[in-house]
């Protein structure tokens, strides 16, 4: 049975819209990537407060209180290097997240003008598997994002955890 590019027009449309719709796909990832930042900079700030205890009155209170504070500040610094050398990865994720937005728009964009001018010829393979490729980009954007966002409150989670342990040990 063969298929015209009438018959095929419905699966070119829903890949020219979600194509566009993909440039909106840097949303996923960006809540998790301020919350993480956000999350950061208060475990900073409470550090710093932590830091001036004043209720630590002898030599061997400050002193277990210093060593404390200066194993979190490690554990901190640590987790925000980690982070660091994340962020440039990440901001080239987000970049190519884009790419792959404005290359499937304009493939499928162009597979749909290309349907409407040709709708009772018929479809070949290698026209499916170009509207095969202009899907390849949504998958590719959606995973980018999930995995952006998924790192980011990894390293969320784990600031909290040192920021508890701040309020428990300091």
């Amino acid at each position: 049975m063969t298929m015209t590019w009438g018959d095929f027009q419905a699966v070119v449309q829903l890949s020219a819209g979600l194509n566009v719709a993909i440039l909106s796909f840097v949303d996923i990832s960006l809540p998790a990537i301020k919350e993480r930042r956000r999350v950061f900079s208060k475990a900073r700030q409470e550090l710093e407060i932590h830091r001036k205890n004043p209720h630590k009155q002898t030599q061997d209170e400050i002193a277990e209180h210093k060593e404390n504070v200066g194993a979190i500040d490690r554990q901190l610094f640590d987790l925000w290097r980690e982070t660091a050398d994340f962020e440039n990865f990440e901001d080239s994720l987000i970049k190519s997240t884009g790419v792959f937005g404005i290359i499937g728009a304009v493939l499928s964009l162009s597979l749909l003008m290309y349907s409407a001018f040709h709708y009772d010829e018929t479809v070949t393979l290698f026209d499916e598997g170009l509207v095969f490729l202009s899907f390849l980009s949504l998958g590719a954007a959606f995973i980018i994002n999930f995995f952006t966002a998924s790192k980011a409150s990894r390293f969320t989670k784990r600031c909290n955890e040192l920021r508890e342990k701040m309020r428990t040990t300091l």
